[in-house]
């Protein structure tokens, strides 16, 4: 399966985005394993949870990672 890029999702550059304030958060991440039944599940409540700051964070992360992907491979 081919790996969608931030290019994919955006089809226009992008405005400037000024960052104002930053917080550092402690996280734990978890490699799981689960029945694709239990993954389903999550992933609906995740949706009815997540909110926009949450879709504008994972989308500012993967395009950080994308743009340093693509200068360490230059």
């Amino acid at each position: 399966m081919k790996k969608k890029t931030t290019q994919s999702f955006i089809s226009n550059p992008l405005p400037i985005i000024r960052i104002v304030s930053t917080e550092d958060e402690m996280f734990v991440k978890m490699n799981l394993e689960m029945e694709d039944s239990t993954h389903d599940m999550l992933v609906k409540w995740g949706k009815e949870v997540a909110s926009d700051e949450d879709y504008i964070s994972i989308a500012i992360r993967a395009g950080l990672e994308e743009y340093l992907d693509s200068i360490e491979e230059s």
